[in-house]
């Protein structure tokens, strides 16, 4: 059984979806976990009574908003060892829309899912520094290999870009016990993919999926707990694929 006792983590994006069963997963595992959420309120105050968990509020879609957000993390225990950067956004917006929607939706979701990743990377980088290391758990997505479809490149490129800042991060920190990890799921079942399946048919996201069903987010949860244990050192700067066989590499 994974003990994670000893760790203080912060999960971006915890109200719902895969990052709440991140935060419960990690809880259980006895973790003292800080959860972030951007509006949800409601829902995330659900998730911190059962986790017995720290709240943090913060807009990533705003420019230095993550740095804020990590001093107000670190205040509650003095420390982080984990950071799990799961908040992403993904708005549809394709070549066919107007320049001004076109422009917007790309910098949004590069901000979120890209920028505040990354403003959120050197701010863990810096406390790790000075305390002989920590964990950086990026969730990326199988779209960052295969691309996705032509309403959703911009989501497609900012996961690409976790891939690469994850790599790079665990090339030049290794040497300061800091470990990185990436995470790529396909269709997780969460309350959107669940609306998707609804409104257009299941076989609208099962369809490519040999297993013929989308990841369950505990699946994704048991693995963001094992790679915070750190009982997988050796692995850092490593993606990890969760897809049911739909794209293997």
């Amino acid at each position: 059984m994974i003990d994670l006792s000893e760790k203080v983590v912060l999960v971006t994006g915890s109200s719902q979806g895969i990052g709440a069963a991140i935060a419960l997963t990690l809880a259980q595992a006895g973790a003292r976990v800080i959860l972030h959420y951007g509006q949800s309120q409601d829902k995330a105050a659900e998730i911190a009574q059962q986790t017995n968990g720290y709240l943090v509020q913060a807009d990533l879609s705003q420019p230095g908003a993550a740095q804020i957000l990590w001093q107000k993390a670190q205040a509650w225990q003095g420390n982080i060892d984990v950071i799990v950067n799961n908040a992403a956004i993904m708005p549809a917006a394709g070549v066919e829309d107007e320049w001004e929607v076109w422009t917007a939706t790309w910098q949004t979701t590069l901000q979120v899912n890209l920028v505040a990743v990354a403003d959120l990377c050197r701010c863990a980088i810096s406390h790790f520094q000075s305390r002989q290391g920590g964990t950086i758990i990026n969730i990326a997505s199988r779209a960052a290999f295969r691309g996705d479809g032509p309403e959703y490149m911009h989501y497609a490129a900012s996961k690409g870009g976790v891939i690469s800042l994850t790599r790079s991060i665990a090339r030049s920190f290794a040497s300061d016990q800091i470990l990185a990890y990436a995470v790529a799921p396909g269709f997780v079942l969460t309350e959107r993919t669940a609306a998707v399946m609804q409104e257009k048919g299941a076989d609208s996201v099962t369809s490519d999926i040999p297993m013929g069903q989308p990841v369950p987010p505990q699946e994704v949860a048991n693995i963001v707990a094992f790679l915070a244990s750190g009982l997988a050192p050796h692995a850092t700067g490593s993606t990890f694929d969760i897809n049911g066989a739909s794209y293997l590499r």
